[in-house]
């Protein structure tokens, strides 16, 4: 499944009232490790398929949302499910440490 570009307007139908688990990672197109781990967001969007889909907030874009998630530095990335998300994980180093984090969080 491809990533989903979520935006203010888009978040709540797309994360909050999604039908399944939603991993999203808060970005930002200057921040070169946003765009260095980018390629394992892909990677997982993949591997999952339908099971975990996978979305994206440019903060410079959704500066809203960035504020209501407190979100202080990026990347950040959140696993919401039933409209809710639990710990978020910050500057995640491997596909194995994002993987491992969600797999706490189930």
């Amino acid at each position: 499944m491809p990533i989903k570009v979520v935006t203010e307007d888009t978040f709540n139908v797309e994360v909050i009232e999604a039908g399944g688990p939603v991993l999203v990672d808060f970005w930002a197109p200057w921040c070169g490790y946003c765009r260095r781990i980018a390629p394992l967001l892909d990677k997982l969007a993949e591997k999952w398929g339908d099971s975990i889909a996978v979305a994206t907030v440019n903060v410079d874009d959704a500066p809203g949302l960035a504020s209501r998630f407190e979100v202080d530095v990026i990347p950040s990335l959140f696993l919401f499910r039933g409209g809710a998300h639990g710990e978020k994980i910050v500057a995640p180093k491997t596909q194995e440490q994002i993987e491992e984090w969600i797999a706490a969080h189930k």
